[in-house]
């Protein structure tokens, strides 16, 4: 491989864009081995050295003897850890840096790492295919061959079912708390949890607010999980398909989809909010949280939320992805539900929670 230099001689198109040709070339070779980055902090983690490093400061056979691997092993994985900043190492000492310790440490790192090895790695490679054809390629090929994850979950192989599972409540579990002063400002007595899966909310919701009753609209495939998990006889749960379903019960007080209409497609999501609408009681409120790519505090926060849109393509469902704000207000507004307030920063990690009423 050449060096930055003859990169920087061969790299000549003329542009105005912002920043140094040495720097894009430098992020693009990033970008270029991202998997093997991605797979050697796996191998990293695998062996137990960044364990060792966390707590130790070592050179080469002292990490070797004490990972029980081979000199070729260690050698390789640390020298790809220093350069791609995993890894430190002063003289012949090898550390953990800064990076290296949010793979260990930070809850919201090793919750997105362990999704995308066990869940969407392998099938990250059917991205262009789910596009082409608008079905979920990745999950067809190393999971089950159907057109939606979401009946399967409950079946999928265990470390993948964990993952996932983890995932998919680490961000909105820190919302809940939150999210249910804004709900029960209104004095309601009854709440549908539309996509209510395993049944957190409910607990939560329960254990803030017994005399509540709560409704879960989801899948029949989660019912027995969501009882399980919530043991109430104020717990009722409806086995419905939204998108082939055409009756729901009789919606009143409140409805909350949390982290439900980035499931679907912007068709299939007018088409569920009418129907949620169609069946619900005037006055009823509904509130949809999300976690939205251009309302965010952090940068990091965005470049995560656009990039699973890439999860839902090729593993999901191959239509659906996160949204932005105006993505998902037009959407509301085209359902012919009214916005009545968009509670911003919601939670731990900043989510939205647009605050909607049946008219």
């Amino acid at each position: 491989m050449g060096t930055e230099k003859t990169a920087k001689i061969k790299y000549r198109r003329k542009h105005n864009k912002k920043g140094s040709k040495v720097e894009a070339l430098s992020n693009a070779q990033k970008i270029a081995f991202a998997p093997f980055t991605f797979q050697a902090v796996a191998s990293m983690l695998d062996f137990g050295i960044l364990n060792f490093l966390d707590k130790n400061s070592a050179d080469l056979d002292t990490i070797i003897k004490a990972c029980s691997i081979s000199k070729y092993t260690a050698l390789t994985l640390l020298q790809a850890g220093y350069y791609s900043g995993i890894v430190e190492k002063n003289d012949e000492i090898y550390s953990l840096s800064l990076l290296g310790e949010c793979f260990l440490h930070d809850e919201m790192t090793v919750n997105n790492f362990n999704f995308m090895r066990d869940v969407c790695y392998l099938g990250a490679n059917e991205l262009t295919e789910s596009f082409q054809k608008s079905v979920p390629a990745g999950l067809q090929k190393y999971f089950v061959n159907s057109l939606t994850i979401y009946p399967h979950v409950p079946n999928l192989p265990e470390k993948a079912k964990k993952s996932w599972y983890d995932f998919d409540y680490f961000y909105s579990d820190n919302c809940f708390e939150e999210v249910l002063k804004i709900i029960f400002k209104d004095g309601v007595t009854d709440i549908f949890d539309i996509g209510g899966n395993a049944g957190k909310f409910e607990k939560v919701c329960l254990n803030k607010y017994p005399d509540c009753h709560v409704n879960i609209i989801d899948l029949p495939v989660n019912e027995k999980i969501a009882k399980n998990n919530v043991n109430s006889p104020n717990l009722k749960f409806y086995g419905v398909d939204l998108l082939s379903d055409d009756k729901l019960p009789e919606i009143s007080g409140a409805v909350l989809m949390s982290q439900f209409i980035d499931c679907f497609s912007e068709v299939q999501v007018k088409s569920i909010l009418e129907k949620v609408k169609k069946f619900s009681k005037k006055g009823t409120k509904i509130y949809i949280l999300e976690p939205i790519m251009d309302n965010q505090e952090f940068e990091g926060a965005s470049f995560a939320i656009s990039h699973i849109s890439l999860y839902f393509t090729c593993m999901a469902n191959g239509n659906s992805k996160m949204y932005t704000l105006n993505e998902l207000t037009s959407m509301v507004k085209n359902s012919g539900l009214r916005i009545d307030k968009i509670h911003t920063n919601v939670g731990l990690h900043c989510y939205t929670l647009l605050e909607c009423s049946v008219v």
